[in-house]
């Protein structure tokens, strides 16, 4: 069984449970922390201590207060904890179900179960962990339901990549530079603009504003 544990949550009640259900199957050492930074700080001491997290239970979203956080959500999360702990098993617990969302974190590699937080979240939730202990993979059941769904639109890095910059005001050369720091290809200013200009004729785009305001209707980023 799982023996560090790291939950990654911004509420208290959902906290609790969690650790009660923890307890419940004899996990002891857990962390919880309520801020994405935190979390990140928090797990990146566990692997100086050479004594690492070996399960991540994360929610999506964390509402923001007073505090400037630099990582702004679960996703993002994950996919930084991932890189420097690839053993890491990761399990998302959230009230989002939205099929998109589901279909880009498994198609990242990053997670290893995804449980909604429902009604018998809880009990969805111990299944993973015990699946996950088993080497295997989860979903509950309305997360399977979802993901069952036809006619998922389905977006590639670079797609994404690209409409995430525009939209956190990055110039068209400043995305080249970037994708070209993280090795995403095609990373030309031409393919940019090709790929933005096919984006917006397929969603009905009239501007790339209007483009992004879409994709993140359809929460595509």
């Amino acid at each position: 069984m799982f023996k560090k544990v790291l939950v990654a949550e911004d509420m208290d009640s959902i906290n609790q449970a969690v650790t009660i259900l923890l307890e419940d199957i004899g996990i002891v050492d857990i962390t919880h922390s309520q801020y994405c930074d935190q979390a990140w700080l928090l797990a990146k001491k566990a692997i100086l201590d050479n004594y690492p997290f070996d399960l991540l239970i994360c929610d999506l979203s964390f509402k923001q207060d007073f505090r400037d956080e630099k990582i702004n959500s679960g996703q993002e999360l994950i996919s930084k904890l991932k890189t420097e702990n690839p053993n890491l098993k990761v399990i998302v617990n959230s009230i989002e179900d939205h099929p998109q969302v589901v279909r880009n974190l498994w198609d990242s590699g990053n997670i290893d179960a995804y449980v909604c937080k429902d009604r018998h979240g809880l009990k969805y939730l111990k299944q993973a962990i015990l699946n996950l202990n088993e080497g295997l993979t989860y979903n509950s059941p309305s997360i399977e339901k979802a993901l069952k769904q036809k006619n998922l639109l389905s977006l590639n890095q670079f797609e994404i990549s690209i409409v995430e910059y525009l939209s956190n005001g990055y110039t068209q050369n400043e995305i080249e530079k970037e994708l070209k720091k993280r090795n995403i290809k095609p990373s030309s200013r031409s393919a940019i603009e090709k790929r933005l200009k096919e984006l917006r004729e397929e969603f009905n785009a009239d501007t790339n504003p209007h483009l992004i305001g879409i994709m993140k209707d359809l929460k595509l980023i």
